[in-house]
């Protein structure tokens, strides 16, 4: 006699199933593969990762309270479509702590460290070459995450994993079209100060890095427009 099949369960999987649509759907915004505003159905997302909406609400949740994602009453969940003030109040925090943690960094080189990042580097080069758009997007946040990985510092890390998926939705929105998003050659500057255990340089070299993205972003509060239009049509 056949077995009756099981109904589908959660139980001792549940918070490897949340990671999984987490990380899946974080991807996704880092490679520019969901936009901001796109609609995150729950029931969707679920026959996607064969996951009850319970988890699948549980992940959108730690999702919204990291900014990625927006929650509305009877509405549902959305890719989060930061404001300009975001932005500057997000790269205002990764130049509070990424040169901190270049710092560290630079205590934790090593022969095994800097083979991996020239790797990374060599794949950033190779996807610019190609011109895989996604491919840059993602390899340039993976970098980023990469030193904090090396820095060792497990908090710092994951504040800039958050921060990192946070830039990719401000440089999908506010990029300059007639700019790159995060060129590799201030990449391989960074590693290089790094393999001279240089802090200084490495610190100097970040910062620079961190200014040059913000400032090929288009920051315009449309807020000041409608003032100006206003001011405009009543003189």
């Amino acid at each position: 006699m056949a077995a009756k099949s099981r109904p589908k369960s959660d139980a001792p999987d549940v918070s490897d199933r949340v990671s999984r649509i987490r990380e899946g759907v974080t991807a996704a915004i880092l490679e520019h593969r969901l936009l901001p505003g796109t609609k995150l159905g729950e029931d969707e997302i679920g026959e996607i990762y064969g996951a009850s909406r319970t988890l699948v609400r549980t992940a959108l949740q730690q999702l919204a309270h990291e900014g990625i994602v927006n929650i509305e009453k009877n509405r549902g969940a959305f890719v989060a479509r930061p404001t300009p003030a975001d932005a500057r109040e997000v790269f205002e925090a990764r130049r509070l702590i990424e040169p901190t943690i270049v710092d560290h960094a630079v205590d934790a080189v090593s022969p095994a460290w800097i083979n991996r990042l020239q790797q990374h580097l060599a794949e950033e080069r190779e996807a610019e070459l190609r011109g895989d758009a996604r491919a840059s997007v993602r390899l340039s946040g993976e970098f980023h995450r990469l030193i904090a990985e090396m820095s060792g510092h497990s908090i710092y890390l994951g504040f800039l994993k958050e921060l990192i998926a946070r830039s990719s939705l401000i440089i999908l929105l506010y990029r300059r079209h007639d700019t790159p998003a995060c060129g590799t050659a201030h990449h391989a500057e960074i590693v290089t100060a790094i393999r001279k255990r240089d802090k200084l340089a490495a610190r100097a070299q970040m910062l620079s890095h961190l200014n040059e993205i913000e400032a090929e972003l288009f920051l315009k509060d449309p807020a000041a427009d409608e003032l100006r239009l206003a001011d405009v049509l009543g003189a």
